[in-house]
Order: C-alpha cells, then structure tokens, then sequence
C-alpha cells in the first residue's frame, strides 16, 4: 500500500485493487492545492468545505458518509459515529471516524474527532495499524489530546494531519504547528517523507510517528 498526504486531512490510500481519497477538500477555501486524481472510494467525515469537497476527485467513486458497514472492491470500511468537539456535537457537530481494511492493513482516519474515545468506539475501531489524526487543535484534538487518543488506540503508525501549515487561509491561523505534536510525541526532528509505502509484514513493532510532506 501507498500512502501520499494531500494537504489538512486528505490522503490517497492506494491499494492493490482501488484508491482510496479521505476528506477532499475546497481548495479556494483551505488554500491549498489539490490534486486531479481518480479514486474508487471516498470517504466523508463531516459536511464542511474542508473535508466534503467530492467534485475535487476524478471518476465515479463510491461516496462513504456516515456511520455503517461498507465493502467496495474487497476494501472493508466501518464508519464510527464521533463528535468534532468535546460538547457531544454542541458546538461543531458529528464526526465519522473511519476503520479501513485495506490490503491487509487496519487503518484509521479520524476525520475532525474533537474528544477522546469510549470503551464502545474504542472496540469497534479494534487493533490499528495506521492511524491519521488530527493534532491541529481549536476545531478538533490538540496535540495534548491527541496524544492521550493515540495512547487509548495504540497503533503501530501515526500519521499526523490537520495543522497549520504555509499556504492555508487566514481560517486556519487558529491551528497549532505540527512541532507541537511532535514535541508532545517525544518525536522532535523527525523528516517529512513525500510517501509510505508499507505492507502487513513490515509494519513496525513499536509505535512509530510518520510525517507526510
């Protein structure tokens, strides 16, 4: 499997048999880029212009959203309901957190999660072998927080994702900078990688942090 980061919380998954494109979003609205590619799968966490821009993806891709059960092209999704802050929804909303059983891998991406998890959510989303979070704060987990969720699912991978970055707009100057993460993590000085490429039998034994670039 592949893994590339397209800006805030979007990332294509390539597998042996379909692509995979999580939370697309409006480029006038975030400020970034994205990228004209096809995809068999999108997932939709949540219905803001930052995480629900379908038009962005190329082809005729099965649209997840939402909470349930999914199989498309051999590709396994459970969509797990959330909140995208720590009021159960008062002030952002829900959330979907998404389980993907891809090419053998368990991967979760956590959309705008904004709490930590329960016991329930916890044993749905099971063993975990990538995990994408989001460690940005103010709309969702801050880095403090982000790492007590990474502590409850315990996964081999984290990928971080939605935090300040050059080239957002001015919405998103509330978000904190990766190295805030990172310092949290006890994992300073660790160099963005264009890509990961990973199989079943090579992930990690110990919980290892990978940045995206």
């Amino acid at each position: 499997m592949e893994i590339t980061y397209l800006g805030h919380s979007s990332f294509k998954l390539r597998g042996k048999n379909a692509i995979v494109v999580t939370d697309p979003f409006d480029p006038k609205f975030v400020g970034l880029k994205f990228p004209k590619i096809p995809a068999d799968i999108v997932t939709i966490s949540h219905e803001h212009h930052d995480h629900n821009f379908r038009e962005a993806v190329d082809g005729t891709p099965v649209i997840v959203s939402g909470a349930g059960e999914y199989e498309v092209k051999g590709i396994k999704i459970i969509g797990i309901d959330t909140f995208h802050d720590a009021s159960l929804g008062s002030e952002r909303g829900g959330n979907t957190i998404y389980r993907i059983e891809m090419d053998g891998i368990s991967l979760v991406h956590c959309g705008d999660l904004g709490h930590k998890l329960t016991e329930a959510q916890l044993d749905t989303i099971g063993d975990v072998g990538i995990l994408m979070i989001p460690v940005g704060g103010y709309f969702t987990l801050d880095a403090a927080l982000a790492s007590e969720v990474v502590s409850q699912i315990t996964p081999k991978i984290i990928i971080p994702m939605h935090y300040k970055r050059d080239g957002l707009t001015k919405d998103f100057d509330v978000l904190s900078t990766l190295d805030l993460f990172l310092k949290e993590m006890g994992k300073e000085g660790i160099t963005p990688v264009p890509k990961l490429t990973v199989s079943q039998d090579k992930l990690p034994t110990e919980t290892t942090v990978v940045v995206l670039s």
